[in-house]
């Protein structure tokens, strides 16, 4: 038994320790009894959780119930329903409700709900004054206490058979609006009310009128009252008095006016009677009107007026309006059907006008200082009436008219506009001006003085003069200008330069410049130019031709360049020429005296090298036969001497290298003339001390020797007169470098395969160049001295040497 009751105790227990689970399903929010509720009518919000439990325990639920974001309404139940109860529900009720559960740290959401209050309170209407006088103010205040903003208020002002008048005043921050209403003239009894809107989600929603608010209007004074006398039958002459009258509370800030027309007469303030009297005419026929005002009110009267004609207006007639000066005028005045009037001629003025007679009829003989308008003026009866204007007009006769161009000149240009101007110095305007080309008609024009034309149609075939014609309406007729011949100026084109000779002019010699245009009208000023760093004016003239030649004597040197011409007229319209280049070159004299100087230098200088080339080559023959009989010994070999690598048996200069067999090479052979480093390179030969244990071999020496004396004089002098030609610039202008080049690499080749024919090989290449040695060596004569001095110094240098 104690066992049962303790299985029973530990079941117990174990459930009793089991954890409390629940979960949120859903979350519910509904209204009762719908979501569409009428104004004043008892609404229920309610908000339920659906739960589900482990078990069966309770749970405290917290509600919150939100209006349009904002919390209405909290509540802590241990229920799953809570309910937000209103029990008159209003137009601001009307939103979007939501409700949430918040259990042992859960949280639950409804969803949204909308809920509208239908309808809106009554607007209660007041009013600052309930009687009130024309022109007052009436305030109004229309307020919807149970609303919330934003609201839109109607007032409405309604008057007894007429539409009532509406203002509409939007509220966004208050329930209640205030408004002004004007009193009106005639108002008498007024009746305001007043109605509210608002915005809901299906669109607007109106409130019920407001009650009637009544108030009674006051007149401050009665309508004007306005007379004549004579009341009837007022005719031109007579005295007529108007009054104007009214009935007023207070006389104070009343003003009447009186007026015809919108023309005020006359007015008066702070009284009640208005008085006005005038001579009737017949002007004073029409409509007059009698105002009353005080403050923002005004009572009006009007009445018409008939006056009758005492006598018609007089009638001005002329004998002529137009005619020419001298001529005589007559003017007549009269009244149909009426007699005794006192008749005056007048003269219009622009300040005053002037009475020329007091008569019926003016006669005149008139000038062109009588043109102007007339009038006639009858009194009868103090009563002054006037006719109708008249016009006159005098003409004097118009003047020859000059025709002239407007740019002064009696020229134009082809291709463009001529302006033309006809002026006449007298005549009465307007006159009108015609203008002619040839016999045809080109534009009429009528002006006061002168009159312009533009002819844009100019050629160069044109036949025929301008003129124009001049007239008026005076009876002397039509006036003709002379007759203006223009000259069409053709402008230059295609100016062209050349000269004789062409290209190359020699030195002294006359060179004549030919320029000339394709088109254009004489004269024609041609200019001679040469361009430098700038524009030179070289010559200039004008000539009656298409053409010019400009004779340039004895050009120089410096007169080589390029040369333009420019030709213009009265086009004003400067045509360039291409340029052509002149070269200034040497004369054939001048050729013949450089060529004779060379030939005879070259002459001399060969001369002097053989000369002296000989004597070194017989110098020599005699030192090698020294040498080779002091040098025999009994014991000769035919083998070559052995050089030493250190101190050999001889040396050669810095200018050649020795081949296998034993033939001097030039190393300069291989560098070309390089004429801005020639020098003169000279060779020496020595002989070593003999070895004892072998003997010399005299013939090698004296060969070696021999060899590098004859290549040496040969070689060296080819290079003084290539030196020569160098320092003369001769081979700087011809552009024949690669020459010497070419013949010295050829002797070079032949004195390899010809020992013996060197001397002559090497003078006959001089052939190839004498020719353009001479032809512009002359340009360089102080040079080619130089160079001269150069070779002879070199010669002593080598004699001395030696």
């Amino acid at each position: 038994m104690y066992l049962a009751l303790l299985v029973i105790f530990l079941q117990c227990s174990e459930l009793y320790a089991q954890r409390k689970v629940f979960t949120f399903n859903r979350v519910e929010i509904r209204v009762q009894p719908s979501a569409k509720v009428k104004n004043g009518a008892p609404m229920s919000i309610i908000c339920h959780a659906d739960i589900s439990k482990n078990t069966d325990f309770r749970l405290k639920h917290n509600f919150t119930f939100f209006k349009d974001g904002k919390v209405v309404f909290m509540t802590v139940s241990d229920k799953e329903d809570a309910r937000y109860e209103i029990p008159v529900a209003k137009s601001s009720h009307t939103g979007d409700y939501e409700c949430t559960v918040k259990a042992d740290g859960k949280l639950g959401y409804s969803s949204s709900i909308y809920v509208w209050v239908a309808g809106m309170t009554k607007p209660i209407l007041t009013a600052d004054k309930k009687e009130v006088l024309e022109g007052d103010v009436v305030k109004l205040r229309c307020e919807l206490p149970e609303e919330v903003p934003p609201l839109e208020f109607f007032f409405q002002k309604i008057k007894t058979n007429s539409a009532p008048k509406e203002k509409r005043v939007p509220e966004q921050t208050q329930n209640f609006s205030e408004v002004e209403f004007y009193v009106e003239e005639g108002d008498n009894i007024l009746s305001f009310d007043c109605f509210g809107k608002r915005q809901v989600r299906s669109g607007w929603e109106s409130s019920q009128h407001s009650n009637k608010t009544l108030v009674t209007v006051k007149e401050p004074f009665l309508k004007p009252i306005l007379i004549t006398k004579p009341s009837s039958n007022v005719t031109e002459g007579d005295q007529i008095e108007f009054e104007c009258s009214t009935v007023v509370a207070q006389i104070r800030n009343v003003e009447i006016i009186f007026q015809k027309n919108r023309t005020i007469l006359s007015s008066v303030r702070d009284k009640k009677v208005l008085k006005y009297s005038t001579v009737a005419t017949q002007e004073d026929s029409g409509e007059y009107l009698c105002k009353v005002e005080q403050g923002a009110v005004s009572k009006t009267t009007k009445l018409n007026v008939f006056v009758s004609e005492l006598f018609p207006k007089p009638m001005l007639s002329a004998s002529m309006t137009k005619l020419d000066e001298s001529k005589k005028l007559t003017l007549s005045c009269s009244i149909n059907g009426f007699q005794g009037a006192n008749f005056s001629i007048v003269r219009k003025g622009s300040t005053e006008d002037i009475v020329l007679k007091n008569s019926e009829v003016f006669e005149i003989k008139v000038t062109v200082n009588d043109t102007g308008s007339y009038t006639c003026k009858a009194e009868v009866k103090g009563i002054v009436k006037e006719s109708k204007p008249v016009r006159i007009n005098v003409y004097a006769p118009v003047s020859k008219p000059t025709l002239s161009v407007v740019s002064g000149s009696p020229e134009v240009v082809l291709g463009k506009p001529l302006q033309l101007m006809c002026h006449s110095v007298m005549g009465t305007p307007p006159i009108t001006f015609t203008f002619y080309k040839g016999d045809e008609i080109k534009k009429n024009v009528t002006n006061d003085t002168y009159a312009t034309f533009l002819d844009e149609d100019i050629g160069l075939n044109d036949k025929g003069g301008y003129k124009c014609d001049a007239r008026n309406n005076h009876s002397s007729g039509v006036k003709t200008s002379n007759i203006l011949n223009v000259t069409v100026i053709v402008p230059i084109r295609d100016a062209s330069l050349g000269s004789v000779p062409y290209g190359e002019v020699e030195v002294g010699s006359d060179t004549a410049f030919l320029c000339s245009v394709k088109e254009g009208s004489w004269p024609i000023d041609f200019k001679f130019f040469k361009k430098t760093d700038h524009e030179v004016l070289l010559h200039e003239v004008r000539e009656y031709s298409d053409r010019t030649i400009w004779h340039k004597k004895t050009m120089k040197r410096k007169d080589t360049g390029t040369y333009y011409c420019m030709a213009s007229n009265r086009a004003s319209v400067d045509v360039r020429s291409r340029p052509i280049t002149i070269s200034v070159i040497l004369a054939a004299w001048q050729k013949g005296v450089i060529a004779a100087f060379v030939l005879t230098a070259m002459a001399g200088a060969g001369a002097v090298a053989l000369w002296w080339f000989l004597h070194k080559k017989k110098k020599a023959k005699g030192s090698s036969m020294e040498m080779s009989g002091s040098a025999l010994a009994p014991n000769l070999t035919s083998e070559k001497l052995p050089r030493q690598p250190s101190d050999g048996n001889f040396y050669s200069g810095s200018g050649y290298i020795e081949d296998n067999e034993n033939h001097m090479k030039s190393t300069d052979e291989s560098k070309g003339p390089d004429l801005e480093s020639a020098e003169v390179d000279y060779t020496e030969v020595e002989v070593s001390t003999l070895d004892p244990h072998r003997a010399p071999e005299q013939k090698g020496t004296e060969t070696v020797y021999s060899e590098i004396r004859k290549t040496n004089n040969g070689h060296l002098l080819w290079r003084m007169m290539l030196l020569i030609l160098w320092k003369a610039g001769i081979l700087e202008y011809m552009g024949i470098l690669m020459l010497p080049r070419a013949v010295i690499s050829k002797i070079s080749w032949e004195r390899k395969t010809n020992r013996d024919g060197r001397c002559c090989k090497c003078f006959k290449g001089f052939a190839a160049v004498i020719y353009e040695f001479a032809r512009l060596v002359f340009s360089r004569f102080i040079s080619l001295g130089g160079a001269i001095e150069m070779f002879l110094k070199h010669l002593m240098e080598k004699k001395n040497y030696q």
